[in-house]
């Protein structure tokens, strides 16, 4: 009878298996046609806009009355906003052949809501790289990602930012995988209120996903509070994380304040336990990052100067921040690097 049963199982895992694989390639198969659709909704109308002496005024008029007759024939997904977004998305994207598979309609909504080209490039490329859903790109989008990273590299200018639209995020050494400020909104904790640091790893731990997400492409979580004894005495690291693209661990201590530079001592101490006794021989060295609620600069260059070990910091907020202040940020340094030339 067992045998019989998982002679069962078995076969019913097979069965569950090829069904799943239908489900996703008719799903892939059915967005490639509704992105076809759509584009060419997008191009017959803009077409017959152009044939038009009163373009605006027809325009309006044209896509009103076909919002009435296409939900008439063929139910939701005419209303006008999603017929201006197929305008758009013609407008937007005039070579078909430049439109990614891997991208749902769902998706370009979300693209197209971004102005600055370079900037729903980098999203673009971001969302097929990592493989974000809708509401992950969404996310990423209302947290100013584009603008983290190029602060985060603190040299921001025409050449970085062409590289990130072209290639999204590229991760080739330790820098590579910092944003500033990292955001940590998803833990629904307010600004202002007075918390410790294992109560923020707590937190962070029961939203892992999100906490990953955030940190980005590659991360794979290891554990809390993992223990590093040296001379019968126990340390233990906030966070380990490996990242399976940088081949590193990644050390990651909380501090609900601004940096301290006795904390930059404690985790160069981590790191070289984690280089002697944990990496392996395909291992690069760990990297460390302390993620405080505020750095002086000039305090964070003298602290983490001079060390062998890659150890960065990195403030993080509970809140989604101004990106209005991120963009001029950017545009600030852009500029100051202009001036620089």
């Amino acid at each position: 009878m067992s045998e019989i049963s998982n002679q069962n199982n078995n076969i019913f895992s097979e069965i569950k298996q090829v069904m799943l694989e239908a489900r996703n390639n008719v799903a892939s198969v059915v967005n490639v046609e509704l992105l076809k659709a759509y584009w060419q909704i997008g191009k017959i109308i803009v077409e017959h806009e152009q044939d038009s002496q009163e373009r605006a005024a027809y325009g309006r008029g044209l896509i009103n009355e076909l919002s009435k007759e296409l939900t008439t024939e063929f139910g939701r997904g005419f209303s006008v906003s999603n017929l201006q977004f197929m305008r758009r998305f013609y407008q937007d994207y005039p070579i078909q052949q430049t439109l990614s598979v891997k991208l749902s309609w769902s998706h370009y909504c979300e693209l197209l809501s971004v102005s600055d080209l370079s900037k729903r490039s980098f999203y673009e490329k971001e969302a097929i790289n990592s493989k974000w859903s809708v509401r992950e790109l969404k996310r990423q989008i209302n947290t100013s990602l584009f603008e983290r990273i190029l602060l985060s590299e603190g040299k921001a200018n025409k050449e970085t930012v062409l590289n990130l639209s072209k290639k999204g995020i590229e991760l080739l050494n330790a820098e590579d995988v910092l944003k500033d400020p990292y955001v940590f909104e998803f833990l629904g904790i307010p600004q202002n209120k007075p918390m410790m640091e294992s109560d923020l790893e707590k937190a962070l731990v029961e939203h892992i996903e999100k906490f990953l997400l955030e940190l980005g492409r590659g991360f794979m979580f290891v554990g809390t509070q993992q223990r590093v004894t040296l001379n019968n005495t126990h340390y233990y690291v906030d966070m380990v994380f490996y990242n399976k693209i940088l081949r590193s661990y990644i050390l990651i201590e909380l501090k609900t304040s601004k940096l301290m530079p006795e904390a930059v001592g404690q985790l160069n101490m981590y790191l070289n336990y984690y280089q002697s006794e944990i990496n392996d021989e395909i291992d690069n060295p760990p990297i460390g990052i302390i993620l405080c609620t505020d750095k002086d600069n000039v305090a964070a260059e003298y602290a983490l100067g001079g060390l062998s070990n890659q150890i960065f910091a990195s403030k993080y907020t509970l809140y989604i921040p101004d990106k209005q202040r991120l963009i001029k940020e950017v545009e600030a340094i852009v500029e100051e690097w202009h001036e620089e030339q």
